[in-house]
């Protein structure tokens, strides 16, 4: 292929790319009309089975955006393309709205899958031994959750007094059971289960998967930092639509929705209130 030709086609990639997102901001002018974007599997699923039909009979018309990354949505959200984003939990979200200078906020929590260790080579914990190789995510916030498990179960030991919101490798005083750590993209982190003896996945990628949670050989208790949130632009955040999203979400039908097809998640705190009326 000529080099005219790969940039002809790059170029129309581009267009393409960039039509597509004119069209989802154009649409979402519409006040009756919500795009809401999110990682493909139970965060998208709550959304189809509670949130959707919440809203859709209030006369909203919700339109759907799957991703397969933790990048572009909040790019796609601060660019107009999306009205809200659901994927992410509030320590990740602050530090990319920092770092790319993103007016983003917070809008409302939502149940969450927590990160924990599988294996389709073991069947126990136990099993680990020197040299065992153990997948984990290779983003800094996810990277420090599945740190601090490992060292909650023995098989580290990280310095005393850390931040482990900010737990990294170099944070490790001692590799107690001599395990190497094989850092990878957190979407691919069920694909390595066929390699490696014990991997760390993020609940959303583990369900997508076929994994269940039930698999798991271990769990995070998921602290406050790490349970998933709905994101919109910080303008945003008080207009109609916006309190609709967060009113759906704190309702008795999704926590209706939630005990249904969602057990073994996190629930939010305005859930556990609810469930204990």
């Amino acid at each position: 292929m000529t080099l005219a030709r790969r940039t002809a086609i790059t170029l129309a990639i581009g267009l393409a790319l960039a039509l597509t997102f004119t069209s989802h901001s154009a649409l979402a002018k519409d006040p009756k009309e919500i795009v809401i974007g999110t990682s493909a599997g139970p965060y998208a699923d709550q959304i189809k089975l509670g949130i959707k039909p919440i809203l859709e009979k209030q006369g909203y018309k919700v339109k759907l955006v799957e991703f397969n990354d933790y990048i572009q949505p909040n790019f796609a959200l601060a660019e107009g393309a999306l009205d809200a984003n659901v994927f992410q939990h509030i320590v990740y979200l602050t530090k990319f709205a920092t770092e790319h200078k993103l007016a983003l906020t917070d809008l409302v929590t939502i149940p969450t899958a927590p990160i924990a260790i599988y294996s389709r080579k073991h069947r126990a914990l136990g099993d680990v031994k020197a040299g065992s190789t153990v997948a984990l995510p290779n983003d800094p916030t996810n990277q420090a959750r599945a740190l601090v498990l490992l060292d909650q179960l023995g098989w580290i030991k990280l310095r005393e007094h850390i931040d482990p919101i900010r737990a990294s490798e170099k944070d490790i005083a001692v590799n107690l059971r001599h395990i190497q750590l094989l850092p990878l993209e957190a979407a691919q982190l069920p694909r390595a289960l066929d390699d490696a003896d014990f991997a760390f996945v993020n609940g959303n990628y583990a369900l997508a998967s076929g994994l269940k949670l039930t698999d798991a050989l271990a769990a995070e208790k998921i602290s406050p930092n790490y349970i998933n949130r709905v994101a919109v632009r910080t303008a945003d955040k008080d207009k109609q639509f916006a309190k609709d999203i967060a009113a759906a979400y704190r309702s008795r039908e999704f926590l209706a929705i939630t005990n249904k097809y969602f057990s073994g998640y996190s629930k939010p705190d305005y859930q556990l209130a609810l469930g204990a009326q």
